[in-house]
């Protein structure tokens, strides 16, 4: 599975990183690709490609405010949730999102 994503909270400090590196290493713990986007307080950094988006099987978006390009994701699978919900839960939410959009998949144990 590959996924890519923007992370951006309320202060554009520490929800935001922290976030973004929860996301990644519950990603890599399920063997799957990732890539993180952050928007803060000193603008965006590891911004997605254009080829990470088009791979990409869905797009999370970990934010608590409004982002910039969104429409970047048009015709893809777009998943928001708080920064607090990826901070807590990080690998039940790419969990829940996979079984969302591959509804015919199996779960695994």
């Amino acid at each position: 599975m590959k996924i890519v994503g923007i992370a951006a909270c309320t202060s554009g400090i520490a929800h935001t990183y922290i976030a973004r590196e929860k996301v990644l290493k519950a990603a890599q713990k399920l063997g799957w690709e990732a890539h993180m986007e952050t928007q803060g307080t000193i603008g965006t950094e590891n911004a997605l490609t254009p080829e990470q988006i088009k791979e990409a099987d869905f797009v999370l978006l970990a934010i608590d405010i409004k982002i910039g390009g969104r429409d970047r994701f048009k015709g893809k699978k777009v998943v928001e949730v708080p920064t607090n919900t990826v901070i807590k839960s990080p690998t039940k939410v790419l969990e829940a999102v996979a079984k969302k959009i591959s509804p015919d998949d199996k779960p695994t144990s």
